[in-house]
């Protein structure tokens, strides 16, 4: 299966033409413009929510839950250690 070429889309476009009318397809297309743009609004809502609360759950991490270790941190090496490697 391939893509529509250009005689299918005009069958399309005819079919459509028939069924609605050519009154009805601006305000049919006008109706699916308003639907696109509150979807993409709805959209950029929720990922500017999800940006928001990110950097909160970095900063103030949940504890451990019980049955689950804790975060490792990284371990600092002490200077008294200095001498031990030889050079």
């Amino acid at each position: 299966m391939g893509s529509l070429g250009p005689f299918e889309l005009v069958l399309i476009f005819l079919a459509i033409l028939l069924i609605f009318g050519a009154k009805r397809i601006p305000e049919i297309a006008r109706g699916l413009g308003k639907g696109i743009k509150e979807f993409k609004s709805a959209t950029n809502e929720i990922s500017r929510e999800l940006n928001v609360n990110e950097p909160a759950n970095r900063i103030h991490p949940t504890p451990p839950q019980q049955g689950q270790s804790a975060p490792r941190q990284p371990e600092q090496q002490s200077d008294s250690n200095e001498g031990a490697h030889p050079q």
